[in-house]
């Protein structure tokens, strides 16, 4: 059985950062402590006080496999998670085709289990008249059902309050949300669209994707799932009006209602689009200084629980159209980790609660088996950082199959030196090691 010993790593886990060494057996984590140098190992390693995390779980990607494969695929999609630190993923169902079925999931884990560096599960999706098959998931082996209560990259909207009453009140396990206003962003595109034609400006963006859209809709679902008891998990908070929705008192393990925000909307705000154009359009839209900062504070604070990045390339080709034209998404999961560390640099967030967010509350929300911590009998889910070795984002070393990132140029304090995923490890001081690594997550659910 293969075997690595991590010594003198500085570990952050739990809400701690100790020094100490870490053995990996296999895929599972053996043995942590602060004096393993004795044991015996086929590989040993020194880390030299670098910062050793659990990986992150991201969960909310769009890898574009089936069916927009020029885009991306789940080989170079989690290729670029492993290089960023992101050692489990959970991608969305709008696919082509739509993941409707339960023939159309277990074909994405088939394809995943091929070609997946990165541990993995699927959302089912919901559309207007497939609650029937949504109800037949095995929750126990996936991750659970996504709903786009706002139109986005995909035909997927189901805003029919009937047929949304029959997910809230039937689905056993997590729903996650996405939640924008339809009507909202209708009344609002038409009213840009008159003034402005196909070429509306960038930064009315904001506007017809507005605060009022976003928070109808997010105080909608919040409603419908106190009606009847749902799981809900609302995706990627755009807006500070939004926070109050959540709660920050009961611990996580005991919410019913959380919330994720996502590393472009921590990052940017609407000044950006005169520098970045669409490439920096998101659905839900980078909105205000005021709303960014909230959102950071909400982060802070418990209000919200998840940091993720919505990954959703596009190719720049696509990008580099009229505003109706470009489509909404952008690659992010290759830098989320090393840009929540600047915040880190920045005085703004803590190492422990970045780990907390990103890697430790992915796995309580979801219930995941064994994994987002650093603890024996875990699997082996491990990030090694250095945290004073910068670097420039480049087209060079962009792993996403676009090739592009909002990031570039951005010089960033920390890089990501090794990832193990279920024990084997996938990337090395900027390579990958060649051969598949991920596993399908199991949930811990009854």
């Amino acid at each position: 059985m293969n075997s690595t010993l991590i010594l003198n790593a500085k570990i952050v886990n739990e809400g701690k950062i100790v020094e100490g060494d870490v053995l990996i057996k296999g895929d599972r984590i053996e043995k942590i402590g602060s004096n393993l140098q004795s044991l015996s190992a086929n590989i040993v390693m020194d880390a030299n006080g670098k910062i050793l995390l659990p990986g992150a779980i991201d969960d909310q990607v769009h890898f574009r496999e089936p069916g927009l494969t020029h885009k991306g695929n789940i080989f170079t999609e989690s290729r670029a998670a492993v290089a960023g630190g992101v050692t489990s993923f959970m991608e969305m169902p709008n696919t082509v085709p739509p993941v409707f079925t339960q023939e159309l999931l277990e074909q994405k884990y088939t394809i995943a289990a091929k070609n997946s560096l990165a541990n993995y599960s699927f959302f089912i999706g919901a559309s207007n008249d497939n609650l029937e098959e949504v109800l037949k998931t095995d929750v126990k082996n996936v991750c659970g059902l996504k709903i786009f209560m706002g139109s986005s990259t995909g035909n997927l909207l189901v805003d029919d309050p009937k047929i949304l009453e029959g997910f809230f009140s039937k689905f056993p396990s997590l729903i996650a949300t996405h939640c924008e206003h339809e009507p909202t962003i209708r009344k609002n595109s038409a009213i840009f669209k008159a003034k402005f034609g196909e070429d509306v400006p960038i930064h009315e963006h904001i506007n017809i994707r507005s605060e009022e859209g976003c928070y109808l809709s997010s105080s909608f679902a919040v409603a419908l799932a106190k009606k009847h008891g749902t799981k809900l998990h609302i995706l990627h908070i755009s807006t500070a009006k939004e926070i109050q929705l959540f709660d920050n008192v009961i611990p996580l393990d005991k919410k019913k209602i959380t919330a994720e925000a996502c590393v472009h909307h921590l990052w940017f705000n609407d000044k950006d689009y005169a520098r970045l154009g669409t490439k920096i359009k998101w659905n839900p839209a980078i909105k205000t200084e005021k709303d960014q900062k909230a959102i950071l504070q909400a982060v802070l604070d418990n209000h919200i629980d998840v940091i993720a990045t919505d990954h959703a390339p596009h190719t720049l080709e696509e990008k580099n159209n009229s505003y109706f034209k470009a489509p909404s998404g952008g690659p992010l999961v290759q830098h989320s980790l090393v840009a929540m560390l600047e915040f880190y640099h920045q005085g703004k967030i803590n190492l422990e609660k970045i780990v907390e967010k990103m890697c430790h509350n992915p796995a309580i929300l979801f219930q995941i088996e064994k994994r987002g911590y650093i603890r024996e009998g875990y699997f082996a889910d491990l990030v090694l950082v250095d945290p004073n070795k910068p670097w420039a984002v480049s087209k060079e070393n962009i792993l996403a199959k676009c090739g592009w990132s909002p990031f570039e140029g951005e010089i960033f304090k920390s890089r990501v030196e090794k990832t193990w995923v279920s024990g084997r490890l996938s990337y090395d001081q900027g390579k990958l090691v060649e051969g598949q690594s991920g596993q399908r997550l199991s949930f811990n659910r009854a």
